[in-house]
């Protein structure tokens, strides 16, 4: 049988390259955008509202941090959420068909993007981050510092307010306090230049030097309100007690790297270790990546790259079979966990044959706690146990 390694996140199909626009760059590099789907154009389903407690599901890549609620516009969207007429406002797309909504009120509430870079950055890499934005005609205010912030590690958090890093100090071995602070982003929007234009889009953009090992990306506003360069608008008495921004065209591009193959863009993880050098009929591989929202089976857009690499598996195999299977921890009941994990599994399901897999073949089924790979006895061995994963039929 042929032996192949496939990355987690392999995107040999969707590299799109763009020309070098600035002189300093040498005349034969090219330049790839870092960001996938950085114009939001595709999507899982047309939006059909503006939900101001919901979570953004709808934009392939792209997820809210915070439980402040981030929005979707498409031109095949409803009378809320379509384009260029919707329920902020009106405005066409900096490019494509759709783009994405945040909200910076004069307080504390704010919303925010993010989203996992096709690779991590190298130490001394020279990146440019640029996006654009637009000022909602349906809001009271504008604001100058918004801004992009590269980590390490996906941040989150619970809050709709202000998105501060938080790190514990100890006092003694047991005891501690938890110390907030505002995050420092890398590219910010300057103070004295706030954005109130609400009929064409302003750029936002800079360069910075990679520390090494920045993988996420986060847009929004990480500074206090009266840090924010906000400013009231007589002019602008309308829905929103702050400044609503329309959010398109997201490029993350390394201005000196040599021309990217590739390898370069692959996550270093595989489905495949040394001891299992081939994909053979019945052998099990864990979806490490996936992720749902909290005891429910909708799948969060964290999941995407993992998704994506599971799909090009299985085009690089049309012939192959799986069964997508769907596990919990010992926490709860029997029925409850077996209903659970069928329902996660079935949303595995559902979304390959959203993407064009043939439902032929793919099938799933929920085990609940009846097959662990780990001890329920720690809460890291019931995270192992909390999994999605895939078996092969035939070939």
């Amino acid at each position: 049988m042929k032996k192949i390694w496939i990355s987690i996140g392999l995107f040999f199909a969707c590299l799109q390259f763009v020309k070098a626009q600035e002189s300093n760059l040498p005349d034969s590099s090219q330049v790839v955008n870092l960001v996938y789907n950085g114009s939001f154009e595709e999507y899982r389903y047309c939006p059909k509202r503006v939900d101001a407690v919901g979570i953004l599901t709808l934009v392939e890549g792209w997820y809210q941090p915070t439980r402040g609620s981030a929005d979707y516009f498409n031109v095949c969207g409803s009378r809320e959420c379509g384009v260029p007429n919707n329920k902020l406002g009106q405005q066409m797309p900096h490019d494509g068909d759709g783009y994405c909504g945040i909200y910076c009120s004069k307080n504390d509430y704010r919303e925010y993007l993010q989203t996992r870079l096709r690779r991590k950055l190298h130490k001394g890499d020279s990146i440019r981050l640029t996006y654009w934005v637009s000022l909602s005609e349906e809001s009271t205010g504008a604001v100058a510092t918004l801004g992009g912030l590269f980590t390490q590690e996906s941040i989150s958090d619970t809050v709709r307010s202000l998105f501060l890093a938080k790190e514990r100090e100890y006092i003694t071995e047991d005891i501690f306090q938890t110390i907030s602070h505002t995050y420092n982003p890398q590219v910010v929007n300057p103070i004295d230049s706030t954005i109130m234009d609400t009929r064409n889009w302003h750029r936002i953009t800079g360069t910075f030097v990679a520390q090494g090992g920045e993988q996420y990306i986060t847009i929004g506003n990480f500074h206090l309100a009266e840090r924010s360069g906000y400013v009231d608008y007589d002019s602008l008495t309308r829905l929103l007690p702050g400044a609503y921004y329309y959010i398109d065209d997201v490029t993350v591009e390394c201005l000196n790297c040599p021309p990217p193959i590739a390898d370069d863009l692959n996550v270093d993880s595989t489905y495949l270790t040394e001891e299992q050098p081939a994909f053979t009929v019945g052998c099990t591989f864990v979806l490490k990546e996936i992720f749902f929202e909290f005891d429910k089976s909708t799948l969060l857009q964290q999941s995407y790259f993992e998704l994506k690499s599971l799909i090009s598996l299985l085009d690089t195999y049309p012939q192959m079979r799986i069964e997508i299977g769907g596990h919990t921890d010992s926490k709860g009941s029997d029925s409850y966990n077996l209903r659970l994990s069928e329902n996660r599994a079935k949303a595995v399901y559902d979304y390959l044959i959203l993407k064009g897999i043939s439902e032929k073949r793919l099938q799933y089924k929920g085990y609940g706690k009846n097959k662990p790979i780990d001890t329920n006895d720690t809460e890291e061995g019931r995270a192992n146990n909390r999994r999605v994963e895939f078996q092969i039929l035939s070939m």
